[in-house]
């Protein structure tokens, strides 16, 4: 099996090796028939990739590839990466072996899922915002009688969590509260909130 000179400089030297902190999307991907394992870190920012490493388990041709995703990936808008193909990626490498061409796929898919990483990231943080300006408007009823709500969080399922605090949190009234008053209100500003629980 013969690999080109540029796949073999990408093995030795794989540009972009590790994590980055606080990434805006991860792409966790892997074969079960070779066993190879990536993961894709992405930075994102005003719609162009600026940053993105990678960690890989695997055989030389998956080192190779994940390295040249990554810099073929910077500077690219969302839009563009997700046009990156992993014949792209094997053509940057001036060619793989036919039997390693499972691992440019690999590092397509592991782009790709790093993008939909990012995407989802995008519509829990939207959502929030939006759970934060609805709480925004309960607020001044519940100070009113000394009490308050913290968001804690809002879970992929559409599950918001909330904490009743000050007066609002020993108050014999407090699940009614929660559902005839913050829950409804919640709901009915931000659609996509399917229920409002105390923790």
């Amino acid at each position: 099996m013969q690999y080109s000179e540029k796949v073999m400089e990408h093995f030795r030297n794989p540009r972009n090796v590790g994590e980055i902190e606080n990434p805006d999307g991860i792409g966790h991907v892997g074969n079960p028939i070779c066993g190879d394992i990536m993961e894709l870190y992405i930075k994102v920012k005003d719609n162009i990739i600026v940053d993105a490493k990678f960690k890989t388990f695997g055989c030389g041709a998956a080192i190779a590839t994940s390295s040249m995703v990554t810099e073929l990936v910077k500077g690219k808008t969302i839009d563009e990466a997700l046009a990156i193909s992993n014949k792209a990626v094997a053509e940057a490498l001036d060619g793989l072996p036919p039997i390693k061409m499972h691992c440019s796929a690999l590092a397509e898919e592991a782009l790709k899922s790093a993008i939909d990483n990012y995407f989802k990231k995008q519509g829990e943080a939207k959502m929030r915002e939006r759970v934060e300006q609805a709480l925004a408007k309960i607020r001044p009823s519940l100070q009113a009688d000394d009490g308050n709500v913290e968001l804690v969080e809002v879970m992929e399922d559409g599950v918001v969590k909330v904490k009743l605090t000050g007066a609002c949190g020993g108050c014999p009234m407090a699940q009614m509260t929660l559902k005839a008053g913050i829950g409804k209100a919640i709901k009915q500003d931000v659609p996509d909130v399917k229920r409002v629980e105390e923790v």
